[in-house]
C-alpha cells in the first residue's frame, strides 16, 4: 500500500494540513515499524475525514453541454457561432454571455478547458465519467459517489450518503460495492422524499420490521446475498424515516430570501438541497439537470438551459462561502461529453469528446483560473489535455479518498478506485 495514503488535500486551512501530515508521518512509520497495519491507518484517516466534513455537489449536465456556449467560447473563429464572451470577475477569463451570474464569481472555480475522451455514446460516456470505467458485461463499476460514500460517510449517519437529485438516467449505482450505497433518488426536491414516514404507529412499525426479519430467515438458508442486501435496504430505510434528521429535506425551513437567491425551477431547488444536506452531513450529492442533447437550434436552446442553471450554482458558491461550507465541499459542473464545434446544417452541435470543458471550485480548488485550451477552431486540445482518470483522480484528491484502493469486485477481481491518471495538480496551486 502506497504511502501517498497520507498525502493532504491542499486547502486554505493550514493548522489541518499540519496536524493531518504530522500524523500520518507518524502512522507512516509506526506501519514500517510492524505496530500498526495499512487497514488500521484507512480506518482513522476515513474517520479523520469525516469529522472535517468534506463532501461533493455533482452537477450534472446530462445530454453533454456545449463548451462553447458555457465556460470556453469560440472568439474570433465562425465555429463560436452566435455566442459572445463577457468578462468575468477574474481579469483575463471570459466566459460564454449565457452565464452572467456565474461570471461574477469566477473568482470561486477553475475551468478545465481541455478535457479529453474517446467516448461520444450517451450511455457509455455518462457511465465512463462517473465511474472512470466503459461498462462490460461481467462487472458493474461503483459511481463516484458510490466510493465517496463507502469511503467518508459517517456509518452512524441515519441519512443517505449518497443523493441523486432529479434524474436516473446517468448509470451511476453502487455497482460491485453493492446496493448499500446506490444514490437515494429525489425526483422532486420541493417536496419530501415519498414514502419517507412509517404508514402506521412506529411501535407497530418496528414489529412489523421484525416479522419481515423471521419470514427472510428461512429464504437465506438458499439466497443469503440477496436477503442480506434486502435487509440492508430495509434497515437503512427504517433507520432514516424515523430521524430528526429528514428535516433537511425540507426546503420549507430555509428563509424565503435565500429560496430568492437560488431562483425557481427543480434544479435550483436542487441546488439548495445539496447545500442543506451538505451541511447535515451527506458527503455527495448528485444534481442533474436534463435537455443538454442540442443536435438541433443549439443556440437558443442552451441560453435556455443556461438560464435554469446560471443564478441557482452562483447562489450556491456564495451560500457554501457565506455558511464557511466551500473548503470542505468540492462542487463540480461536468456532462458526458461536449458539442462539435462545427455547426450542423440544423443549428445545432452533435456529440464531441474529444475536446470538451468542466468546472471545479470549493473543496481546496483555488479559483480564478483557466487550465488548458483548444486550438483556434476548436477541435482539439492545444494545450494541458486532462483525461477522465486525471478528472476523477482529482476529485478523490480533493475529497481526501485513495484512488488507488482496490476494490474486490463480484468476479473475485480487484478494481481500482481509478485505474491510471494523474491529479491535475495546478487546480490546488
Amino acid at each position: 500500500m502506497p504511502l501517498h495514503l497520507c498525502s493532504s488535500v491542499q486547502t486554505r486551512d493550514q493548522a489541518v494540513i499540519r496536524r493531518r501530515d504530522f500524523l500520518c508521518g507518524i502512522s507512516a512509520a509506526a506501519v514500517a515499524a510492524g505496530n500498526v497495519s495499512w487497514t488500521d491507518l484507512i480506518t482513522a484517516r476515513a474517520a479523520d475525514l469525516r469529522k472535517e466534513g468534506r463532501a461533493c455537489i455533482l452537477l450534472y449536465m446530462q445530454g453533454g453541454p456545449s463548451q462553447f456556449e458555457t465556460f470556453s467560447p469560440l472568439v474570433g473563429h465562425a465555429n463560436g457561432g452566435e455566442t459572445k464572451a463577457i468578462k468575468t470577475n477574474v481579469p483575463g477569463i471570459e466566459i460564454a454571455e449565457n452565464l452572467p451570474e456565474l461570471a461574477k464569481v469566477a473568482d470561486k472555480f477553475a475551468i478545465v478547458r481541455s478535457m479529453t475522451s474517446k467516448e461520444g455514446s450517451h450511455p457509455r460516456a455518462s457511465y465512463l465519467l462517473h465511474t472512470g470505467y466503459l461498462p462490460t458485461a461481467s462487472i458493474k463499476h461503483p459511481a463516484i459517489g458510490a466510493i465517496t460514500a463507502a469511503e467518508i460517510a459517517d456509518p452512524t449517519s441515519e441519512l443517505p450518503a449518497y443523493v441523486r437529485i432529479g434524474g436516473r438516467g446517468t448509470f451511476a449505482t453502487g455497482g460491485f460495492l453493492g446496493v448499500k450505497f446506490d444514490p437515494f433518488d429525489i425526483n422532486n426536491p420541493t417536496q419530501p422524499p415519498q414514502n419517507s414516514r412509517p404508514a402506521t404507529e412506529v411501535a407497530r412499525f418496528q414489529k412489523r420490521l421484525g416479522l419481515l426479519d423471521s419470514l427472510q430467515g428461512e429464504f437465506a438458508k438458499t439466497n443469503p446475498q440477496e436477503v442480506k442486501d434486502h435487509q440492508e435496504l430495509y434497515s437503512g430505510a427504517a433507520r432514516m424515516i424515523l430521524s430528526q434528521d429528514m428535516q433537511a429535506f425540507d426546503l420549507a425551513r430555509e428563509p424565503a430570501n435565500t429560496r430568492d437567491s437560488y431562483g425557481t425551477g427543480n434544479f435550483a431547488s436542487g441546488c439548495l438541497l445539496a447545500r442543506r444536506l451538505v451541511e447535515a452531513g451527506v458527503p455527495f450529492i448528485e444534481v442533474v439537470s436534463n435537455g443538454w442533447d442540442t443536435h438541433d437550434d443549439n443556440f437558443s436552446r442552451v441560453k435556455n438551459q443556461c438560464g435554469q442553471i446560471d443564478k441557482p450554482i452562483a447562489a450556491l458558491f456564495n451560500d457554501l462561502q457565506a455558511r464557511g461550507l466551500l473548503e470542505k465541499t468540492l462542487v463540480v459542473w461536468m456532462g458526458e461529453f461536449g458539442r462539435t464545434p462545427k455547426i450542423n446544417p440544423r443549428g445545432g452541435r452533435d456529440h464531441y469528446p474529444r475536446a470538451f470543458n468542466v468546472m471545479l471550485g470549493g473543496g481546496g480548488v483555488r479559483g480564478g483560473q483557466v487550465i488548458g485550451r483548444v486550438d483556434a477552431s476548436g477541435a482539439g486540445v492545444a494545450d494541458r489535455p486532462v483525461t477522465v482518470a486525471d478528472f476523477l483522480r482529482t476529485i478523490c484528491h480533493s475529497l481526501g479518498v485513495d484512488a488507488n484502493k482496490e476494490n474486490m469486485s463480484s468476479i473475485g477481481r480487484p478494481i481500482k478506485v481509478v485505474d491510471g491518471g494523474e491529479v491535475v495538480k495546478e487546480l490546488f496551486a
